[in-house]
């Protein structure tokens, strides 16, 4: 960039490693040279939209997406983002619409469905959740957080069995992380005096 100050992809790449190493100020500031040079890098408002969430600066970081998808509409990976942010502030239904535009482009986005289901999971809507999270383990079987999530719905709807079946598929999967997490996870509560479920811990 001292040799060619207004090379947009060298600014967009010092952001990306300014935000690996967790410098997030330092990544928007070169994120906003390299979209100050390229108005239209759908990339660098996509990253800085990261940078911003991590920051915990939501309502900038879905305007910095918003940017994003109006250049790239269908830039799967900035619905998805703008999706997170959303859900961060609560924002459920709207999360979900994000997520369906970023589905509907990318159909085998594991990862969306499975945020998807949180949010609908947040909403009290358990059996739609559950349908997003089977689309999830039906693209990527090994997905562990959806079969926890799953388990969350089933407890969270009283259903022992279910919960249970689904919690041993994700133990099995990745076994400290989730057993780690389902210790402290209020949505066991219902079942946590359970034997099987106490076992299986």
């Amino acid at each position: 960039m001292e040799i060619k100050p207004d090379k947009h992809e060298a600014w967009n790449n010092r952001g990306n490693s300014l935000d690996d190493l967790g410098r997030y100020e330092e990544a928007i500031s070169s994120y906003d040279k390299a979209v100050e040079i390229k108005p239209d890098k759908h990339e660098a408002w996509n990253n800085r939209g990261n940078s911003l969430d991590d920051l915990g600066r939501y309502e900038e970081a879905i305007s910095s997406y918003d940017k994003a998808v109006e250049i790239k509409p269908d830039k799967h990976e900035a619905w998805y983002n703008r999706g997170i942010s959303l859900r961060n502030l609560g924002r459920y239904e709207e999360a979900i619409s994000s997520y369906d535009k970023a589905v509907e482009i990318k159909p085998d986005y594991h990862e969306a469905w499975n945020n998807r289901g949180i949010s609908l999971k947040n909403l009290g809507r358990y059996e739609e959740a559950i349908s997003s999270y089977d689309k999830a383990v039906e693209i990527k079987p090994d997905f562990h957080n959806a079969w926890y999530n799953k388990a969350c719905n089933y407890a969270l709807q009283g259903n022992i069995e279910k919960a249970i079946e689904n919690l041993k598929i994700a133990i099995n999967l990745n076994p400290d992380t989730v057993r780690e997490s389902a210790k402290t996870d209020s949505d066991f509560d219902a079942i946590r005096e359970d034997e099987r479920f106490q076992s299986l811990l």
